[in-house]
């Protein structure tokens, strides 16, 4: 045993000193930070072009920052260092090559709308091919190489004047929901006409028409009239065109009327196209199913593939040898409360009635086929990572390529390598190349090795444990990173949103704000509760009406025994979460008191006001069985509302919200502020001016950084070395 313990006092002291051997991580690290995103192989496997996003100094304005994607090249024969194919202040995103490798179609913002580019490879400039009004995006080449496949966004007004969407000025066939108005006629004032505030009716309704078309007024008679940052009176539809790709080349539709269209596939002989439709007999607004549907590439011969009243269909993926067509489902949500995965389907083109869904037990995306058409490849988020996975053809057995320890945000599959973008603890972003298998692998990019080689970072280590429901829970404990023997440290309980989000080692959004903390001192805790997504559809439903108690027993558990380390400090502890964990900060302090100091970020705190102030509405009927008219739903919603238990919030709190947020509203934040303000408790209130609900991941650079120093700062306040206890 002496032995053991002179042992472990060397590691411990090799490491404190290869720690302090480094630099902390500090909040405007956040800038340095360079994400890997899409990643595209050329058609001969000897080249990858993938998209950058840095965040990016803003010249002459202090702390001032904006975000820029552009492309990069690599070159898979010579083994080179990446290159950059794109530059400047207009950022460049979504590459696709073109079927003889030498030339890639991208996306750039021209006067405010996006437009499709060619870039030669050959050199010289890339040119614009599109100038569409409404902008074009998602560019798909057919297997000849002369034409491009691509999406674009109407407004309804734009749909109803556009002579090619809507040729015959046709009326939708489901109600506008007017209220007075029998049929939608209301859309369109009688011939002759004229706006006249003081004119006979009809003159009136054009002047009032107006002033909305004026943006003077919002006349709102949808459901859904709530965006991410501000209300939308006006419908929006997403329909597919085509393009030569020459220059000159004048765009035509394929798709018409009111109606969304998206994810759509060339087969290999180029002749016909697989997309996804919207409901054509409901209001976009109350469909929540679609289908997907076959069409000839002149827009002719519609068939429908897949369909079904109770399910909704996406990301149709054709195999290249044509006998294939994968695909992902889901129960559509109904007001009972129904929960649901997204299922990797398989339709046997040769059997078209007998679409096969698979057990696989997690929510899978990014489908990707081999080169021969024998597999199918996808990743999924499970149990704290985001591994990819092979689905073998035609026994549609599925194995696991990739460990949970880190994420696989994009991948690219050849005829005998797979490239993928991969975040780890280690390196927040890089490029990789394997095997097929995801074996062998090599690192490809060094956009954050430099940096990140001179910090010292601390690493989860990863624990379980049983809740009340039987459940295994599975939670990491980050340590400070600058620990020193015999000293105690305070201990953050960190909480994720969701509710179905899910962290762990391979969480990328995660990274700086863990490390942050960690080289400032504090030791972390973090756990995947019931109702959690990445470990089955059971799981993820385990908090049906009840998103407070039981997510709140599998957080706090992992806080007890994250508290029994030698180095915490038990007086010494914090909480924070944002969105749904806003929610579960603000519930945990109104039932335990262990906190110092809690943290509440754009969450929701009133269940039955949700409804009615955030986009992210459907929520409450869909956890919650019913709405805030119905006796038995409106009492599950008071009862699981942190809002019914701020009188007994005792922990001091701050509270943050973004002032353009409508995924939660910010009339939640004011209204358990101001509650806790009449009460005299200990609060204080951050407006975000601008910030939407993404602040914390994609929102401006600077109020980022606010944001995790206002954190710190705060509960420094509380628990920090000067803090009275």
């Amino acid at each position: 045993m002496k032995h053991f313990s002179i042992l472990f006092c060397c590691v411990t002291f090799i490491g404190s000193v290869y720690a302090q051997s480094k630099e902390k991580v500090k909040a405007t690290d956040l800038t340095r930070i360079a994400q890997v995103g899409t990643i595209s192989i050329s058609p001969s496997g000897k080249q990858a072009v993938y998209t950058l996003t840095t965040t990016e100094a803003v010249p002459d304005a202090k702390f001032e920052y904006e975000y820029r994607t552009h492309l990069y090249l690599f070159d898979l024969e010579n083994k080179t260092e990446p290159r950059a194919l794109t530059y400047g202040f207009e950022s460049a995103s979504q590459p696709a090559w073109s079927p003889d490798g030498s030339k890639i179609a991208f996306v750039r913002t021209v006067k405010e709308q996006n437009q499709i580019f060619i870039l030669p490879l050959s050199g010289g400039e890339a040119w614009q091919l599109t100038n569409l009004n409404y902008g074009a995006g998602g560019p798909r080449w057919s297997p000849d190489g002369k034409t491009i496949l691509f999406s674009t966004a109407l407004s309804m007004g734009d749909v109803m004047k556009d002579s090619t969407i809507n040729p015959r000025k046709e009326l939708p066939a489901w109600s506008l929901e007017k209220p007075g108005f029998d049929d939608n006629s209301f859309v369109r004032a009688p011939n002759g006409v004229k706006p006249d505030p003081d004119g006979t009716l009809a003159e009136i309704r054009a002047f009032l028409q107006k002033d909305a078309d004026d943006k003077k007024a919002k006349v709102i008679n949808r459901l859904n009239f709530q965006a991410e940052s501000t209300t939308q009176p006006e419908l929006n539809f997403t329909h597919l065109y085509t393009i030569e790709a020459r220059p000159g080349a004048m765009a035509r539709n394929i798709t018409r009327g009111y109606y969304n269209y998206g994810q759509a596939e060339w087969t290999p002989d180029g002749k016909i196209v697989f997309i996804t439709q919207g409901d054509s007999l409901q209001h976009p607004d109350r469909s929540l199913r679609n289908r997907i549907v076959r069409i000839n590439a002149d827009g002719s011969g519609w068939f429908t593939l897949l369909s079904d009243p109770e399910r909704t269909f996406n990301q149709p993926s054709f195999a290249p040898d044509g006998k294939y067509l994968a695909f992902i489902t889901s129960l559509a949500p109904t007001r009972s409360g129904l929960l649901d995965l997204g299922h990797v389907g398989i339709l046997d083109m040769a059997d078209l009635k007998k679409p096969v869904l698979s057990n696989f037990d997690r929510s899978a995306g990014n489908l990707v086929w081999s080169k021969d058409s024998k597999a199918l490849y996808f990743s999924a988020s499970s149990n704290g990572g985001a591994p990819a996975f092979r689905m073998e053809m035609p026994s549609g057995q599925v194995n696991q390529l990739t460990d949970y320890l880190f994420g696989v945000t994009d991948f690219a599959v050849s005829g005998k390598e797979v490239l993928y973008a991969k975040t780890e603890v280690a390196n927040p972003s890089e490029l990789y190349r394997a095997d097929l298998s995801f074996k062998n692998e090599r690192q490809l990019s060094h956009h954050n090795t430099g940096w990140v080689n001179n910090r010292a970072l601390s690493f989860p280590e990863k624990h379980t444990l049983k809740n009340s429901a039987g459940q295994t829970i599975e939670y990491w404990i980050m340590k400070p990173t600058f620990l020193e023997a015999g000293k105690k440290y305070p201990l953050v309980l960190e909480m994720h949103g969701g509710p179905t989000a899910m962290w762990g080692p391979g969480e990328a959004s995660m990274w700086h704000e863990f490390q942050f903390f960690c080289s400032q001192g504090y030791g972390i805790v973090y756990a995947n509760p019931r109702g959690s997504g990445g470990y089955g559809v059971d799981f993820m439903k385990a908090n049906y009406r009840d998103w407070g108690t039981g997510p709140a027993e599998d957080v706090l558990a992992a806080a007890t025994e994250a508290a029994k380390e030698a180095w915490v400090d038990t007086a010494r502890q914090v909480i924070t979460g944002g969105s749904y964990a806003g929610y579960l900060t603000a519930w945990i302090v109104g039932h335990d008191d262990r906190f110092k100091a809690a943290f509440a970020q754009r969450g929701v705190y009133e269940l039955t006001t949700f409804m009615g102030e955030g986009n992210a509405w459907r929520l409450v009927p869909g956890y919650f069985g019913g709405y805030p008219w119905e006796k038995e739903a409106a009492a599950s919603m008071r009862d699981n509302s942190p809002q019914s238990f701020v009188q007994n919030i005792n922990t001091p709190l701050l509270i943050k919200h973004g002032e353009n947020d409508l995924r939660t509203g910010v009339i939640q934040s004011e209204l358990l502020y101001k509650s806790l303000k009449i009460l005299g408790k200990d609060v204080e209130y951050v407006r975000m001016p601008g910030a939407t609900h993404e602040l914390s991941r994609s929102g401006n650079p600077r109020q980022r950084i606010d944001r995790i120093l206002r954190i710190y700062e705060f509960f420094e306040r509380y628990v920090g070395k000067s803090a009275n206890n």
